[in-house]
């Protein structure tokens, strides 16, 4: 099984009053076949081995972003994720705070004054099918926020897809 798109988990902790005004959500699914990672585990295995040409449009994204009041993540967090030995909620893990951490699910994400958006790495399924989760929440504040991701979601979509492909083909996940 490839990454697929599916729809957002219902058993997502993700915050019902972002569910009901978001704007934009998706989902992909992909099989996990080391099925005692943590939620931690699983998104450095996707998130923490980005290609050098994916770091530079992350590190320009970044600087545009900047220039018109998003928060931006500092250029060590997208050239070299650090990981910690341990998270908590309000705990950076890469360039996104951490809003929820459990056994089964992560929530990153980040408020900014045009739009709020959450990433959840859910891990879902038996012993003998396991799989991740990953989805993206996002909420605007006002048109530029919409404009925002009028621009960026095509290339959401394929980058998401990618790095879970490439996680599962190294054998990552």
């Amino acid at each position: 099984m490839a990454v697929i798109p599916c729809t957002l988990p219902i058993e997502t902790a993700i915050d019902q009053t972002m569910l009901e005004q978001a704007y934009f959500t998706d989902s992909y699914r992909a099989p996990l076949t080391h099925s005692n990672a943590s939620v931690v585990d699983i998104f450095f295995a996707i998130f923490g081995h980005h290609p050098p040409w994916l770091k530079a449009i992350l590190l320009a994204r970044h600087r545009v972003g900047g220039w018109f009041g998003l928060n931006a993540a500092a250029t060590s967090e997208i050239l070299a994720p650090a990981r910690a030995s341990s998270y908590r909620i309000g705990d950076n893990i890469g360039p996104w705070p951490v809003f929820h951490l459990g056994d089964v699910e992560l929530i990153a994400g980040r408020d900014d004054k045009h739009l709020d958006f959450r990433l959840s790495v859910l891990k879902r399924g038996s012993d003998e099918a396991m799989f991740v989760t990953v989805s993206t929440v996002c909420r605007t504040h006002n048109w530029f926020g919409r404009l925002y991701l009028f621009v960026i979601v095509p290339f959401h979509k394929w980058g998401v897809q990618r790095l879970m492909a490439r996680a599962v083909q190294e054998g990552r996940l």
